[in-house]
C-alpha cells in the first residue's frame, strides 16, 4: 500500500471510531431523557454539517480535480464512493418496501443492479478508463467523430440523471419532513441545501470524499435495525441467515389472513367501492357535477351546526380541494382509484412464491416483467453515466477493474440484507399491527400518516385493523421499521441519517454529471472551446444550481414512488447509452450515423412506451406489449438501439481510420509501464 492510501486508511478508521462514539453518546442521551425530536435534529444536523465541512475542505478550481478528482482515487476508496453513489434512496429506502410488497419478484432489483456490475467490469469500465477524458459524451464525440453524437449523449445524460435525481430529492424530502417536523414540500428544499454544498464547492473531488464518508453512515444505519430485530425475533443476530425461518412462519400467517372472515368482508367492501367508481366514471361528466354539489352541501350542513367538529369540516374541505378539476382529470383519477381498490381487495400473495398470480395470464405477465426488469436494470447499470464517470477517477486501467470489484463487494453488504428487511418488517406488521384495535395503534401510524405514507380506513366499522384496511407506501417500510419494531429512537434517527446519506451521495453524483455534461460537453466542446478554466467552472456551478432547483420542484409534486422513478431512469440509460458504448468499443464498423440513429431510436422507443402505458402521462397498461410495465420500457429501446446502429452503419460509409485506430487502441493491451503512465493528456484526444 502506497503512503497516500495508508494515510487515507488511518483517517477513515479514525472517522469510523468517531461515528461509533457519536452513536453511543446519543444512545446514552436518550436513556437520560433526551426528547426524540432532539435526537432527530442532532442526527440530521450533524451529518449535514460533516458533509458540508468535507465539501468546503475539498473545494478546488482545478479542472482535473473538479471533473475526475485528479485521477488518483485508490481502488478501495473509489469502490466505497461508487457504492455510496449507487446505493441511492431507491436502494436504501425503496428496496425493502419493494421486496415487502413484491416478494420474490422484487428480487429482480437485487439481481439486476448487482449483475450489471459484471457488464461494467467486462465491457466498459477498463476501456473507458483507458480512453481517459472527463465524461461519457466525450467518448461518444471522439469515437463517433462529431458533436451531434456528443449532443445526443448529453441529452441522454441529462434526461436519465434528472429523472434519477428527482427520486433522490424526493427521498430527502421524506426524511427531513418526518424527522424535522416540517411540511414535505419545505423538507425537499431544506434537504436540497445538503445536496448542493458538496457538489457545488469541490466537484468530483468533494463528492468522492463525501461519498466515502457517507458509505459508513448508510451501511451502519441499514444493518443495525435488522440485526437488532433478528436478535429480538429469533435470538440470533444474523438476519441474512435467520429470515428463512421467519419466512416459513410468515407463510402460515399469510394463509390465515387469506381466509379470515373479517379480512374477506373488507375485501368485498373494496370490490363494491371499485364498482361504484366504475359507475361514477361511466356517468361522467354528470357524476363530477353531482360529486362536487354533494361535497359542498355536506360542508354547508356542517358549518351550520354549532357543535360540528373542526376535523370533519377539514376532511370535507380537503375532499373539495382534491376533487378533479375537469372531466379528463376525473376519468384519470377515478380510474386509478378503482385500480387501487381492486388491488387492495386481493388476498395477500405468498411472499416466497415466484411470479404469484391468481390466473395463468397474471403469472405469465409477472414472469415477463421479472425477466424484462432484470435485463433493463443490468444493462442500465452498465450505461448509467454517473457510475461510469467514477472509473475516470482511478489512477489506471488495473485500478479501474479492482474498483469494480470493491464496488460490488460494498453494495452486496446492503443487497444481501434487503430481503431479510422485507421479511422481518412484514412479520412485525402482520403479527403486531394487523388485528389490533384501531384506537390503540402505535404512534408511528399517525406520525407517518401526516407525511402521507400510511393510511388507515375502518371500512367495516368494527374498530379493529384488518390488513385490507391498512395502506402503506413502499417507501415507509425501512424508515418506519425501528418504530414498528419498538426499537430505541436513536435507531430511527440513525436510519434517517443513513437514508439522507444515501440520497445525498447519489444526488451529488447525478447533479455533477448533469452540470459536467452541460458545461464541458456543450459549452466547452461545442460552443466556446477557448473558454478559461474559471469560466468553465462558473458555467458548471450555475447549471448545477438551476437543475437542482428544477428537480426539487418536480420532487415536491410527488410524481411516483422512489423505486419506479429510479427504475425508469435505468430504462433511459440502457436505451440511450448501452448499444452505442458496447458497439463503439467492440465493433469497428459502427459509425457516426449509426450511433446517432441508434441512440435517438432507443430513447424515442423507451419514452413513447412509457407515455403510452403510465397513468402519470395519461397512458394505460391496456396499451402494453406482452404486459411489460413502463418501468422496464428500456427493453424495447435497447433492442431498437442495437438493430438501428447495426443497420444504419452497414448502409452508410465506414468510420474514418482515426476512429478505427481509437477502437484498436482501447482493446490492445499495453506494456505495464505504459499502462500506468499519466493519462492526463487523453483529454486532448476527445476533440474530434
Amino acid at each position: 500500500m502506497d503512503p497516500y492510501s495508508q494515510r487515507l486508511t488511518k483517517l477513515y478508521l479514525m472517522y469510523l471510531l468517531g461515528l461509533l462514539g457519536f452513536l453511543a453518546f446519543l444512545a446514552g442521551a436518550e436513556r437520560a431523557g433526551l426528547p426524540p425530536r432532539w435526537i432527530g435534529y442532532t442526527f440530521l444536523l450533524a451529518t449535514i454539517v460533516l458533509y458540508a465541512a468535507i465539501g468546503v475542505a475539498s473545494r478546488t478550481s482545478d479542472v482535473v480535480e473538479y471533473y475526475v478528482a485528479g485521477r488518483r482515487i485508490p481502488a478501495v476508496f473509489n469502490g466505497m464512493a461508487t457504492a455510496a453513489d449507487w446505493m441511492s434512496a431507491a436502494s436504501f429506502i425503496g428496496m425493502a418496501g419493494t421486496l415487502y410488497f413484491s416478494g420474490f419478484d422484487g428480487l429482480a432489483f437485487v439481481m439486476g443492479w448487482t449483475g450489471g456490475y459484471v457488464l461494467v467490469a467486462l465491457l466498459l469500465a477498463p476501456f473507458l478508463r483507458r480512453f481517459g477524458a472527463f465524461t461519457i459524451p466525450d467518448f461518444l464525440g471522439a469515437r463517433y467523430e462529431g458533436n451531434l453524437p456528443r449532443f445526443i449523449g448529453v441529452a441522454a445524460v441529462v434526461l436519465a440523471s434528472f429523472v434519477y435525481v428527482v427520486a433522490q430529492i424526493y427521498g430527502v424530502g421524506l426524511i427531513t419532513s418526518r424527522f424535522a417536523g416540517i411540511r414535505f414540500e419545505i423538507g425537499v428544499f431544506v434537504g436540497l441545501a445538503g445536496v448542493l454544498v458538496c457538489s457545488f464547492m469541490g466537484g468530483m473531488r468533494a463528492v468522492t470524499w463525501t461519498q466515502v464518508t457517507q458509505y459508513a453512515v448508510l451501511i451502519v444505519a441499514y444493518l443495525a435495525p435488522v440485526f437488532i430485530l433478528s436478535w429480538t425475533v429469533t435470538g440470533i443476530p444474523a438476519p441474512q441467515i435467520m429470515y428463512g425461518k421467519v419466512l416459513h412462519d410468515l407463510t402460515k400467517v399469510e394463509r390465515r389472513l387469506a381466509t379470515d372472515p373479517h379480512e374477506m368482508e373488507v375485501r368485498e367492501l373494496r370490490v363494491a367501492r371499485a364498482a361504484a367508481l366504475e359507475a361514477q366514471t361511466a356517468a361522467l361528466p354528470r357524476s363530477l357535477v353531482q360529486a362536487r354539489e354533494s361535497a359542498e352541501a355536506r360542508l354547508d350542513a356542517l358549518r351550520s351546526q354549532p357543535n360540528a367538529a373542526a376535523r370533519e369540516i377539514a376532511v370535507v374541505q380537503r375532499q373539495l380541494r382534491e376533487m378533479p378539476a375537469n372531466t379528463l382529470d376525473a376519468h384519470s383519477q377515478w380510474s386509478r382509484a378503482r385500480s387501487d381498490e381492486l388491488a387492495r381487495a386481493r388476498p395477500p400473495l405468498p411472499h416466497a412464491q415466484p411470479h404469484a398470480g391468481t390466473t395463468g395470464q397474471e403469472t405469465t405477465d409477472a414472469r415477463n416483467n421479472f425477466l424484462a426488469l432484470v435485463f433493463v436494470l443490468m444493462v442500465g447499470t452498465a450505461g448509467m453515466p454517473h457510475i461510469l464517470a467514477r472509473y475516470y477517477t482511478t489512477p489506471g486501467v488495473a485500478s479501474a477493474r479492482r474498483s469494480v470489484f470493491w464496488s460490488l463487494f460494498f453494495i452486496l453488504l446492503l443487497y444481501l440484507t434487503a430481503p431479510a428487511y422485507a421479511v422481518f418488517a412484514k412479520w412485525e406488521i402482520y403479527t403486531r399491527i394487523v388485528g389490533s384495535p384501531i384506537a390503540e395503534l402505535p404512534a408511528w401510524v399517525a406520525s407517518w400518516g401526516k407525511v402521507g405514507l400510511v393510511k388507515i380506513e375502518d371500512l367495516n366499522h368494527d374498530g379493529v385493523l384488518q390488513l385490507a384496511e391498512l395502506t402503506l407506501n413502499p417507501d415507509v417500510i425501512l424508515l418506519a421499521l425501528p418504530e414498528i419494531a419498538g426499537l430505541p429512537y436513536v435507531i430511527s434517527g440513525l436510519v434517517a441519517a443513513g437514508g439522507l446519506a444515501a440520497a445525498l451521495s447519489t444526488a451529488d453524483g447525478l447533479l455533477l454529471t448533469i452540470s459536467s455534461a452541460l458545461s464541458h460537453d456543450v459549452y466547452f466542446r461545442m460552443i466556446n472551446p477557448r473558454a478559461s478554466t474559471p469560466r468553465r467552472l462558473v458555467i458548471s456551478k450555475t447549471t448545477l444550481l438551476l437543475v437542482a432547483f428544477l428537480a426539487a420542484w418536480l420532487a415536491s409534486q410527488r410524481p411516483d414512488s422512489i423505486v419506479f422513478t429510479v427504475g425508469f431512469a435505468f430504462s433511459i440509460a440502457a436505451a440511450g447509452f448501452f448499444p452505442a458504448l458496447v458497439l463503439g468499443i467492440f465493433w469497428e464498423r459502427a459509425n457516426k450515423w449509426g450511433a446517432i440513429a441508434g441512440m435517438a431510436a432507443g430513447l424515442a422507443t423507451t419514452l413513447s412506451y412509457a407515455v403510452l402505458t403510465h397513468p402519470f402521462f395519461g397512458g394505460s397498461m391496456a396499451n402494453a406489449w406482452w404486459g411489460i410495465h413502463p418501468i422496464a420500457s428500456g427493453i424495447f429501446g435497447v433492442v431498437s438501439g442495437f438493430v438501428t446502429i447495426v443497420l444504419v452503419s452497414l448502409v452508410t460509409p465506414k468510420p474514418s481510420e482515426a476512429a478505427r485506430s481509437l477502437v484498436l487502441s482501447l482493446r490492445t493491451p499495453r506494456p505495464k509501464a505504459a499502462a500506468g503512465a499519466n493519462t492526463s493528456d487523453l483529454d486532448n484526444r476527445a476533440t474530434f
